[in-house]
């Protein structure tokens, strides 16, 4: 990664902060963007402290003219774009009958909308610098989870578009992967919202049991130095991956069996 410029959304916590000491320690000049100003300064200074040469955005992803200047500001600092990594993201937790649709709204918006007005803008120069385009994406890309919706519809569609924009620039160099982290220590499940749109304020999993952020981020690390098209962490993630092709029946009934196992699981 020595002098790549790397972008990373969702850069203020969770996977995206790891992703930006991980990238820089490797080498690379990191942009890092987020809806909290105060947040990703201290990341920035995270990574001024390890000696990494960074721009903070602050920006909001569902915003397209914020992403139009997220990726401005990089080409007119840096002078190019080698990794657009689309890490910013937010979950739910609520029956589909019951949620506000403001709330599926919200996941696409961030979630899909964010990676798609990125990776626009960004497109050409990563092409010219024949870069990679990373979606952090989930095993509810594969496989629908119960109770969540709107999440997996927009890892859905972010994994189609990717998908078809690989297939697309299939001769012109460009990169691109899929990374699925699984069940990762992070805020993600923190800031999730409820069926009526407010932040959920708890995870409902043991986080002590799960992949640690620092992990993902170094697995996305050397996967896209390899150049790679797909990336799905953990034993749990690579099974729902397998048996959903093969046996989806089966893991209809295994995936409802784990969500109903949640403290205050919407399933009885």
């Amino acid at each position: 990664m020595e002098n790549k410029v790397v972008i990373i959304t969702g850069g203020s916590s969770g996977i995206g902060r790891a992703c930006a000491l991980a990238f820089g320690r490797a080498g690379g000049k990191v942009v890092i963007s987020a809806r909290n100003a105060q947040k990703l300064q201290e990341v920035g200074q995270e990574l001024a402290a390890a000696g990494v040469e960074y721009l903070a955005v602050p920006g909001d992803v569902s915003k397209e003219e914020d992403c139009r200047r997220l990726i401005e500001e990089t080409v007119a600092r840096f002078g190019k774009i080698d990794v657009m990594l689309n890490n910013a993201g937010i979950s739910m937790r609520a029956l589909f009958q019951d949620v506000d649709l403001d709330v599926i709204r919200q996941l696409m918006d961030i979630n899909f909308w964010g990676t798609v007005y990125c990776t626009k803008f960004a497109l050409p120069h990563l092409l010219q610098s024949k870069g990679s385009v990373i979606g952090v994406s989930s095993i509810a890309g594969y496989q629908g989870l119960p109770g969540r919706t709107g999440y997996s519809a927009s890892k859905f569609a972010m994994q189609g578009f990717l998908g078809a924009l690989r297939t697309e620039t299939l001769h012109q160099g460009l990169h691109v992967m899929v990374a699925c982290p699984g069940f990762t220590a992070s805020n993600i499940r923190n800031t999730a919202l409820a069926a009526d749109g407010s932040q959920q304020g708890e995870s409902p999993r043991d986080e002590a049991k799960m992949m640690t952020a620092e992990e993902v981020a170094a697995r996305i690390l050397k996967a896209t130095r390899q150049r790679k098209r797909d990336l799905v962490l953990t034993t749990q993630g690579k099974l729902a991956v397998l048996l959903g092709k093969f046996l989806p029946g089966l893991t209809d009934k295994l995936v409802y069996n784990q969500m109903k196992k949640e403290p205050n699981s919407p399933f009885k």
